[in-house]
């Protein structure tokens, strides 16, 4: 039984067309992430399920219900459709305490809402909460509280919209992973709107990739990290190294080497992404006769990561590389941990094929990914 479903939605904000046609089921239980920059449709979609937009196009079904649909009059009012909704600003009442929070929404009286608000509370050991009010929690309370308000009811669908985008770095990890935690007991579908790929990789069952209100990819984290369909979609997930060039004899040249094509037709544009993250480097003496040598401009230490800036020192395949149209022959690299690399060092340079995407310079977003990349094996 499908927990909820879009068909054929499309909705414009005067001359904007902010959704485009979108088509999308999720199963109960599943937790989906959309996943894209700001603009790209994601809160409007989740605006159009709760009942926020009314429709324009197309329809949306909740359990198998349909709840909006175009020229369905009357459409299912937001508080008929069983869907919780958690905002960015967590939207807590002021004037109530945690556990009036938690209780609005709640079928019964006001004494077996209280009970059940209250044993929700102590369950997960936030009972000293019961009686503030929002103003007296931090932020990460607030959060907990907003998504708890949502949950009570036991709604078919969870909507989330970058519930943890306020939260700094340490208190975002911790209450990401209660938000999984809580979201695994619950039968409803979960949808989480986020501009971080890190979070989406983190919490979802599946990714939907989202760009000027279409869907680009839809697919499991692992799917859509290690296949990406364009090269919108990786750079999502990190800096790449991007080169455009043409196809000749099932393959193209690049500052840092030849890349098979396969798929791709002869004297085709392409573009060459390599993972910044996917880059390996040695002394220059293991570069051997297809090896790159370069030489490094920068070191920055980044947190976990230590970003490597280099210059290639081959300058026949660097030459080779601006003729076929380079946008730069600047290479970048993400090592993990502090890398024992200096500037100056001359160093070989290896980009692993498995984080090597070669893309149509006019791919159009939303074709079928088999049609428009080759992953490098």
């Amino acid at each position: 039984m499908s927990g909820l479903t879009f068909e054929g939605v499309s909705h414009r904000y005067g001359s904007v067309l902010a959704v485009d046609s979108v088509d999308l089921e999720f199963r109960p239980g599943e937790t989906i992430c959309l996943l894209g920059p700001s603009g790209c449709g994601k809160s409007t979609l989740l605006r159009l399920a709760a009942g926020l937009e009314t429709i324009q196009d197309g329809s949306i079904a909740i359990g198998g219900r349909t709840v909006a649909a175009a020229g369905l009059h009357p459409q299912v009012p937001p508080e008929a459709r069983r869907v919780g909704l958690v905002f960015q600003d967590y939207a807590l009442f002021p004037h109530l305490t945690v556990t009036g929070n938690i209780r609005y929404g709640l079928p019964g009286g006001r004494a077996e809402g209280e009970e059940r608000a209250r044993r929700i509370l102590a369950d997960l050991g936030m009972s000293d909460l019961a009686g503030r009010y929002p103003h007296a929690l931090s932020g990460g309370q607030q959060q907990r509280v907003a998504l708890l308000r949502a949950l009570a009811p036991k709604p078919r669908v969870m909507l989330l919209d970058e519930p943890f985008s306020t939260l700094d770095e340490h208190l975002r990890h911790e209450v990401r992973m209660e938000t999984m935690s809580l979201l695994a007991g619950s039968d409803a579908v979960t949808v989480l709107v986020t501009h971080d790929a890190e979070e989406a990789m983190l919490l979802g069952d599946r990714i939907v990739v989202m760009r000027d209100g279409r869907i680009v990819q839809d697919a499991s984290p692992d799917e859509v990290y290690a296949h990406p369909s364009d090269l919108f979609t990786a750079r999502l997930f990190g800096p790449v190294n991007r080169y455009e060039g043409t196809v000749r004899a099932g393959s193209v040249s690049t500052p840092l080497g030849t890349v098979a094509a396969p798929g791709l037709a002869e004297s085709s544009r392409v573009e060459v992404a390599f993972r910044a993250d996917g880059i390996e480097l040695g002394d220059p003496s293991s570069a051997g006769e297809d090896g790159l040598r370069v030489q490094v401009r920068s070191v920055r230490r980044l947190g976990v990561w230590t970003l490597v800036l280099m210059t290639p020192l081959d300058r026949t395949r660097e030459a080779r590389g601006a003729a076929e149209g380079a946008e730069s022959v600047s290479i970048q690299a993400r090592m993990p941990g502090s890398a024992p690399i200096s500037s100056g060092d001359r160093l070989a340079l290896r980009a692993r094929p498995e984080h090597t995407f070669v893309f149509p310079a006019e791919s159009v977003a939303g074709a079928p990914a088999r049609e428009r990349v080759s992953r490098i094996r």
